[in-house]
């Protein structure tokens, strides 16, 4: 193959890279005369040296020394007298449909790279070339995406045809260039700016590819590396700038990320086709060892971190139903808002509005009031304008900074107005979390598709609805989150699409876990995991500088109970009222409980101590005592966290269960608070505020005063003091 393993030491060295380079130049019709010679900059190594102390050797290094230390040993190793690469300038001659190059001198006689440890390709001397005024430089204006563009054709047997010989005719003089006829002034620039780079690196040949403005070029010259590599059989590594944005090829790009790989896959026209590549995507990362899940120490199931971003539009920007109809990005914003379910089923951890993908109302409270204003000024149906929806939202559809990409509705891609590269007529959704199974990936899109095909067909368009404090309240519990999807589901099944509820099971189990049930005289007591959007904390000071720290130490469970008979049972946590609501079912009640888990260094709050362990007590009012409960611990109920993390679900299992017990209440008789006395006094002094001891007969209980929050009714807060 002609593609190297980056794996691989072939032993390549300067003198393949050069013979590669002379070879290729002669394909593209340029004279090898042009190649400029890379070195490394002696003079700025030699003064590195210098600055080291005086017992530390600068060739010799180890694995925990830093990136330029090890840099600095291995040009001193190697030689700084030995070039490093070759680079050709290079840039397409429109006028004569050729390639140009031009000569790079320099003031100091030789080309010296920029220091670092980066491809060369990246640490040109660009600023040292001639300075050329900006209204003579060479325009660099990509295409447009929504011309018409012809057919891609065989571009390795063009290169062959053109450059059939290995020696052509070579112009001594490519920067003059005859005069064009009628009215074209353009004035071309002597000198290129760009260049192909060949690098011998690490016993590979590296290609770094010059940035280019249409995809006809770019292939000519991965062609000509082609039949270059072929003719002298060196297999090469690509690197550099990606193609140009154009909608007759597919991209499948795979980019590390912190913590994650992300794979961006390329569009599907059809539902088959969305599912093969979703099936295949999920195999391969099995087979290398790569998971779609994983556990925290306490055993909690949890995501990879990265997003299940999902991006809608077509295969040319001019066939995307988001520019042709606005109406339709103006139907799901609003059916978004109307259902904060589709917002937090689907989310990772951190949400918020100072999360990566905030809703449209979780931010400034006047946003949907402007929102409203701007949906009123979209036309419905089809119009001619593609760029009227991004100018109606981009102001709007952002974070509480302004920041366009971190948005629930991102559309960075959708038309903007910088350059055409972001004109692709592309929504990414990325309040989506990436699931652990295929399947589940596909019951999203699912949902989305049905979603799209219904707001086609019947535009939704409905008022803004402030839920205030009660987004934050009644939505992060996981009872009224399978409400508002069972009420979207009977959206869809009015509307014609058959989706149903049960196809959502899995994503309820994922996002909140159950942590444990027990039956106490009839009474079903369930906990499950439940939502809480973190706070991001104020500029500190840390050991790389200033940061904002994000307080996780504060989570929420959801307390639901069944068989419940209201007026005889009171359910108390760590001795306070949990505020019980009714569901609508008989005897059915749930409640959210909010809590300080652990006690950072930083974090909101540093003052409140941890309220762990969580012990619910059932309290029968008519007789006085608490019948039964149990205890939630958020780490090993031994007293000592875990100090790796799961090796599989089973063990992440294990820790779960060993968090939750089915007992632990507080038992026995409690006795009330002794009454205001009512004997007469022997002195005139009032028996105001005054209270005796009776006896220590236990009397019937005074259950926990209800406390009732005005802002958070669904919560006990135990960080607040009622």
């Amino acid at each position: 193959t002609l593609l190297a393993d980056i794996n691989k030491d072939y032993g390549h060295t300067v003198k393949q890279a050069q013979k590669f380079m002379h070879q290729l130049s002669q394909r593209l019709g340029i004279s090898p005369s042009y190649v400029v010679t890379a070195f490394e900059d002696s003079f700025y190594h030699l003064w590195q040296e210098g600055t080291l102390p005086d017992n530390i050797n600068p060739l010799r290094y180890d694995l925990k020394d830093s990136i330029e230390r090890k840099t600095l040993a291995q040009l001193l190793d190697k030689g700084l007298d030995l070039p490093t690469g070759f680079t050709l300038p290079i840039k397409w001659n429109p006028v004569g449909q050729c390639w140009q190059s031009g000569p790079w001198d320099f003031r100091r006689g030789a080309m010296f790279l920029i220091p670092g440890n980066s491809p060369m390709g990246m640490r040109l001397p660009l600023a040292s070339l001639p300075w050329v005024a900006p209204d003579t430089r060479d325009p660099q204006e990509p295409q447009s995406l929504f011309t018409d563009l012809p057919e891609l054709g065989d571009y390795y047997g063009e290169v062959t045809r053109r450059y059939s010989h290995i020696e052509p005719k070579i112009n001594e003089h490519p920067e003059i260039i005859e005069q064009a006829v009628g009215d074209d002034t353009t004035q071309w620039v002597d000198v290129p700016h760009t260049a192909l780079c060949v690098e011998a690196r690490e016993g590979r040949l590296y290609i770094f590819m010059p940035p280019l403005m249409a995809l006809e070029h770019y292939l000519e010259l991965v062609a000509a590396v082609e039949a270059t590599a072929e003719n002298l059989a060196l297999p090469v590594v690509f690197e550099g700038y990606e193609p140009p944005r154009d909608y007759r090829i597919e991209r499948l790009m795979v980019t590390p990320d912190p913590g994650v790989i992300e794979v961006n896959i390329h569009p599907s026209s059809s539902w088959q086709e969305l599912v093969d590549k979703t099936t295949i995507l999920y195999d391969l990362a099995h087979q290398t060892r790569l998971g779609t899940e994983k556990f925290m120490q306490d055993g909690r199931h949890t995501g990879t971190g990265g997003g299940n971003h999902i991006t809608m539009g077509a295969q040319m920007p001019t066939d995307s139903p988001l520019l042709r109809r606005p109406d339709l990005l103006r139907s799901l914003i609003t059916y978004w808002q109307h259902h904060p379910g589709l917002s937090y089923l689907f989310s990772g951890m951190f949400i918020g509005p100072t999360s990566q993908a905030p809703r449209v109302d979780e931010g400034r409270d006047e946003k949907l009031y402007e929102l409203e204003i701007a949906f009123q000024q979209m036309p419905e149906g089809e119009v001619p304008a593609p760029w009227l929806v991004d100018r109606l939202l981009r102001h709007l559809l952002t974070d509480i900074t302004g920041n366009t990409h971190r948005s629930e509705f991102c559309i960075d891609k959708l038309y903007s107005p910088d350059s055409s590269t972001g004109r692709l007529g592309i929504l990414e959704l990325r309040a989506f979390e990436m699931p652990p199974h295929a399947r589940m990936s596909l019951v999203q899109t699912l949902l989305l598709r049905s979603l799209i095909a219904w707001f086609w067909r019947e535009p939704y368009k409905h008022d803004m609805i402030r839920w205030g404090t009660e987004l934050h309240d009644r939505f992060m519990l996981p009872h009224y989150v399978r409400e508002d999807m069972k009420q979207i589901t009977k959206d869809l099944q009015r509307a014609g699409f058959g989706f149903e509820l049960e196809w959502l099971d899995p994503f309820f189990e994922f996002r909140f876990p159950r942590y444990g049930n027990t039956l106490i005289d009839g009474i079903d007591m369930e906990l499950r995991f439940a939502i809480e959007p973190w706070h991001v904390l104020g500029e500190e000071v840390s050991s790389t500088g200033t940061a904002r720290y994000v307080d996780s130490s504060v989570e929420r469970i959801q307390l639901s109970v069944t068989g419940f008979t209201e007026g005889r049972y009171v359910i108390a946590c760590n001795g306070r009222r949990v505020p019980l609501r009714a569901t609508g079912r008989k005897g059915e009640y749930v409640a959210g409980v909010r809590y300080r888990a652990w006690q950072p260094p930083s974090a909101l709050h540093p003052t409140i101590a941890p309220h762990t362990p969580l012990v619910f007590d059932v309290i029968d009012t008519w007789n006085g005592h608490a019948v039964g409960g149990c205890t939630y611990f958020v780490a090993h109920p031994g007293g000592r966290s875990y100090d790796d993390f799961p090796v599989n679900d089973y063990a992440a299992e294990t820790r779960r269960m060993t968090r939750f017990w089915d007992y632990g209440h507080t038992p026995g008789v409690i006795i009330r608070p002794p009454l205001a006395s009512t004997q007469v006094a022997a002195s005139d002094e009032p028996l105001l505020n005054k209270f005796s001891i009776i006896d220590g007969i236990p009397r019937s209980m005074a259950p926990p005063p209800e406390e009732l929050s005005t802002e958070y009714p669904f919560t006990l807060d135990l960080r607040h003091k009622g």
